[in-house]
């Protein structure tokens, strides 16, 4: 470390916020057997630089070239230009091969015993390790179907559900924080209802819930016409149920607790997500829907800072390009030097290269440019923003295949008649929660969501109050009174007194309409592969009709899928 130490002293130094210090100190740097940080901020992005960097000594590159991208990771990382997702920075390069890399997975989930007991085991060290999972739990034989080979009854997908919730409550991701999972029901299993609204009936706390919405149902919700329910275990027809009265099922549940989202799995089937169907088809995501992934897959994701390459009036896209170029090899770097909680993710993952580069500080970029949230300029503009930043991926991957060879699959994927690509899938949105924090950016392409807000964790409490709102509140000669009342309310919108162009750009997430958060959602996915995590925050005055509105908005604009959660 004394040597690293000495070569850090002429580098480039990292400014990190005190609200990043600390974020850092509770979870990310290293400490010793008594608990104690032994680490800097720097110094740990020099460890993860380090770490993958040294990995493309497996692809013929110097111990010269080396050192040169170690520094340009390490000053992508200090400079908050780019963060990978924390179980990279927590993990990489510590020492301990059981703590890998990558936050996504999905496990399968099948119909015997061995099966899911299986399962309920590897999700327990993948959260161990770091990382969060996704079941499908559609393969499972409906509540009260004969078991051929004990004669015994099933008791259905929402009584093993319990199950795995309860392992999840005992262990925390990487000793750090909890497990995150995703559980998801296709709309056509016959025990579907149970399972919407199984979050209300109690037992399932660590799961997020999604309804794998075929287009099939969905059409039939539209036309107002009843759907087939399909026995998962013989594959015939188990009964039928009146579509619009499921999707108001699905509807009122959302409204009161936030749960189940949707998740549009044939469209997920017929597009960029599911880049090799020979092994598909999808049948779920990560914990909150953003990394749609194949049984036994998972995925490394990282993020750019946008509020890094803003000038005057735009984005500085040639730095940009820079940025989204070496993000890729850094990703690409991740897949290879990851230590795989399991044989079978390893394998699954290698063949595939998945990775998920996405942005944070969207609202901050938006504030910076004066440019409303809800407006048809900020949809062209994010529509723009994420096809640059999906093709330059494309383009590095490209270079990347020529030096270090396809990804395995790429002779069975749906790009094989083009130009070879090492990675299948490129671009995702993700939540950025912590590394928002840490790089003083604000969460993914969320709207802020106060502008004056204190954050509550483990004991200490942080206060943020929105850097470009105090820049705004100079340029246009708010007094201090005025600025004293946002910061008491956190939003702009009640206090007439204030310019209404800076009401309209300053929106907070509750201040935007159900439609504006998903046309915005709708405006990203038209440049990302794989799918956007984005929660459509609702006032919590806003009616059952809202809701239904928001979800049927999100299947027609062409999202994967779509949460909601209304404020209470």
């Amino acid at each position: 470390m004394a040597k690293n130490r000495q070569r850090l002293s002429s580098w480039l130094k990292g400014k990190w916020s005190q609200q990043a210090k600390e974020v850092l100190a509770e979870r990310y740097l290293r400490k010793d057997k008594k608990g104690r940080v032994i680490e800097t901020p720097d110094e740990m992005c020099f460890r993860v630089a380090k770490t993958m960097a040294s990995i493309e000594k497996n692809f013929g590159v110097s111990e010269k070239e080396i050192e040169k991208i170690t520094r340009l990771f390490y000053e992508a990382f200090v400079r908050h230009d780019f963060l990978p997702n924390s179980p990279t920075l927590m993990n990489a390069g510590i020492g301990n091969d059981h703590l890998q890399y990558s936050a996504c997975f999905v496990l399968p989930v099948d119909d015997s015993l061995e099966s899911i007991f299986d399962a309920v085991k590897k999700a327990a060290l993948i959260h161990k390790s770091g990382g969060g999972t996704g079941f499908s739990f559609s393969r499972l034989r409906a509540q009260g179907s004969i078991v051929q080979s004990t004669r015994g009854v099933a008791s259905g997908p929402v009584s093993f559900m319990r199950v795995f919730d309860a392992a999840t409550n005992e262990i925390k991701q990487g000793g750090r924080r909890r497990g995150a999972n995703m559980g998801i029901l296709r709309v056509d299993h016959p025990d579907i209802l149970e399972f919407i609204v199984c979050k209300e009936e109690g037992g399932i706390t660590n799961f997020n819930l999604s309804v794998a919405a075929t287009d099939r149902f969905m059409k039939a919700v539209l036309e107002d016409k009843d759907y087939s329910l399909i026995d998962p275990h013989t594959g015939k027809k188990a009964g039928s149920l009146k579509a619009r009265q499921v999707f108001g099922k699905i509807i009122e549940e959302a409204w009161k607790t936030g749960d189940p989202g949707l998740f549009f799995i044939d469209r997920a089937n017929a597009g960029s997500a599911n880049p090799v169907p020979q092994m598909g088809p999808i049948e779920s995501t990560n914990p909150c829907g953003e990394q749609p992934l194949y049984p036994n897959e998972s995925c490394n994701l990282g993020s750019i800072n946008l509020v890094n390459f803003l000038k005057k009036n735009d984005f500085d896209w040639e730095a940009l390009r820079g940025v989204v170029r070496l993000a890729v090899r850094f990703l690409d770097d991740v897949v290879e030097a990851n230590p795989y909680p399991l044989e079978e993710v390893r394998q699954a993952t290698l063949l595939n290269r998945r990775i998920g580069l996405g942005v944070m500080g969207w609202a901050d970029a938006l504030f910076f440019l004066e440019i409303p949230y809800e407006s048809r300029e900020a949809q062209k503009l994010a529509e723009k923003l994420m096809r640059f930043i999906h093709d330059e991926a494309h383009l590095e991957s490209r270079n990347l295949a020529k030096a270090r060879g396809p990804f395995p699959n790429f002779s069975k994927s749906i790009y094989k008649n083009g130009p070879a690509l090492r990675n299948a899938t490129l671009t995702t949105i993700a939540p950025t929660g912590s590394i928002s924090i840490i790089a003083g950016a604000s969460s993914g392409i969320e709207p802020a969501f106060a502008l004056a807000f204190k954050h509550k964790a483990n004991g200490r409490e942080l206060t943020f109050v929105n850097p470009y709102f105090l820049a705004a509140a100079k340029k246009y000669h708010l007094s201090v009174k005025q600025v004293r009342e946002v910061e008491e309310a956190g939003v702009l919108g009640e206090i007439k007194s204030l310019p209404a162009k800076l009401r309209k750009v300053f929106a907070t997430a509750h201040e935007i309409s159900p439609e504006g958060h998903i046309r915005m959602q709708a405006a990203f996915q038209k440049g990302v592969d794989n799918a956007v995590s984005k929660t459509v925050n609702l006032r919590h005055e806003v009616g059952v009709e809202e809701v239904e509105k928001a979800y049927l908005l999100a299947y027609k604009l062409g999202c994967l899928g779509i949460t909601i959660f209304r404020d209470g």
